[in-house]
């Protein structure tokens, strides 16, 4: 039997303290959440907060673990993180088109691919933590 492969992601739902939400704009998949795959040796907060630098520009402390969305098909397990700003500016990369912080309803209605507007939904509501989702 070999070995199954599989994907690890980190992706950070960060609220500043006007409450708005920290999205990028990607080149494939539109407005989203910063993150992006988690790096042979690397923890999942620690690469949760790189990749949000990578992406907006900003660095983030992480407040808190909300669950996991798992992608059964493609072998990819996205954890999800509640963050919030504490330094950078929101700057552009190879990765981002654009980088704000937007009201949330705002933001939701920005939010269009897969099933991303329902993780930014699920990390909002405390109720719901820690979740296990998968499809």
């Amino acid at each position: 039997m070999e070995v199954p492969k599989h994907v690890v992601s980190a992706a950070a739902i960060v609220l500043n303290d006007k409450n708005e939400i920290l999205l990028i704009k990607g080149p494939r998949r539109g407005w989203e959440m910063p993150g992006g795959q988690v790096e042979e040796g690397e923890s999942l907060t620690d690469a949760v907060i790189r990749e949000t630098k990578e992406e907006s520009g900003i660095d983030i402390e992480v407040v808190k673990f909300c669950g996991i969305f798992q992608n059964i098909e493609g072998s990819i397990c996205n954890t999800l993180f509640l963050g919030k700003p504490v330094g950078g500016v929101p700057t552009t990369s190879l990765e981002s088109l654009e980088v704000g912080f937007f009201q949330l309803e705002e933001a939701l209605e920005m939010v269009t691919w897969g099933n991303f507007r329902q993780r930014i939904e699920y990390c909002l509501n405390e109720k719901l933590h820690p979740f296990c989702i998968s499809f």
